[in-house]
């Protein structure tokens, strides 16, 4: 059973929807995350090479374990336009036990 201490929920940004979806596939296909939301566009504003910076950006809530957030981050990383993508894991603190089981069964690597 996956305790509250080894589920994460991570946090990231797309430039859109399209990329996204496609991402949050290739997560959830590769046993990476148990479920990822897509989020409604959202404005950021940010500071880049030294440019004060604004963009529209499709927000993601991606649930996984620790277990597996070391391949998670090297497949987001590359799959991720962007050259330093907004990666954030967040230890939970609490959860419904079964919906951290859940994610921990869903999470699971089968390949031998």
């Amino acid at each position: 059973m996956t305790t509250p201490e080894e589920t994460l929920l991570v946090l990231t940004n797309l430039p859109d929807a399209d990329t996204a979806k496609r991402i949050a596939h290739l997560l959830v296909e590769q046993r990476l995350a148990a479920c990822v939301n897509i989020l409604a566009p959202c404005t950021s504003i940010y500071r880049w090479q030294n440019q004060i910076e604004s963009a529209s950006e499709t927000p993601m809530l991606i649930k996984t374990t620790l277990l597996r957030y070391p391949a998670l981050q090297a497949v987001l990383t590359e799959a991720h336009p962007y050259e330093l993508p907004e990666i954030i894991a967040i230890p939970l603190h609490k959860g419904l036990p079964a919906y951290l089981a859940w994610i921990g069964t869903e999470t699971v690597d089968h390949q031998p």
